[in-house]
């Protein structure tokens, strides 16, 4: 399957606390996790946070149902 293309948000929720939450269950550089993992900014999965990528698109594959992230696409505004 090709890696697909999908928007920040419809891999993360931001929660009212400003925290963000995986929709789904996925994994950044070997680290695995899932809904119910809050977590702030300044906080590395797999040695990214997260934060800095809020206005980028995902680029990621499905594996075994868990979206494995490869990268970060630039947002282009039209």
């Amino acid at each position: 399957m090709p890696t697909r293309r999908f928007t920040f948000f419809e891999v993360f929720q931001r929660n009212s606390d400003g925290s963000l939450t995986p929709r789904r269950v996925i994994n950044l550089n070997g680290v695995t996790f899932g809904p119910g993992v809050a977590f702030g900014a300044g906080v590395s999965f797999g040695g990214i946070d997260l934060f800095k990528y809020l206005n980028h698109d995902i680029a990621g594959d499905e594996e075994n149902g868990i979206l494995v992230i490869k990268g970060f696409y630039e947002r282009q505004i039209a």
